[in-house]
């Protein structure tokens, strides 16, 4: 079972909580909060959910706010991170077929559960086309 790190605001708290319920057969999750729908600082989630992916402890991750702008702002400050806002399973194939995203954002407050779900379903089960690509995702980083 793949095991992937997630995380969110108080915003995407039960989004959270129903992408943990719904693809817990799919994945093992570690939950690096928030744990209710309190009001919380985006980047303490984002920094920590995204920390684990530029450590190389997790290969992807998922992170969810209001609009996912915060979170997926936060979390490109990483090195080798490349956290994606995506709102239609076809964004979320793209962010993984073209730039390898390895953080799918999710605006919590502008999507529907279902289509929350059919893009982690599209996310995770794309694989990156490497090619063309790879020369342009080796230009991101500044370091």
């Amino acid at each position: 079972m793949q095991s992937i790190i997630i995380g969110s605001d108080h915003a995407g708290f039960t989004l959270k909580e129903a992408i943990r319920k719904r693809f817990s057969s799919n994945f093992e999750f570690t939950d690096k909060g928030t744990f209710s729908s309190d009001s919380v600082d985006y980047p303490d989630y984002a920094h920590a959910v995204a920390g684990e992916v530029e450590a190389g402890k997790f290969t992807f991750g998922i992170l969810l706010c209001g609009s996912a702008n915060g979170v997926a702002i936060t979390a490109n400050r990483h090195n080798g991170v490349r956290a994606a806002i995506c709102w239609m399973p076809e964004i979320a194939e793209l962010a993984r077929k073209h730039n390898n995203a390895n953080i799918i954002c999710i605006p919590a407050r502008f999507v529907s559960d279902e289509t929350a779900f059919l893009m982690i379903e599209k996310f995770f089960s794309t694989e990156f086309e490497g090619g063309r690509h790879q020369k342009r995702i080796d230009k991101i980083n500044c370091v």
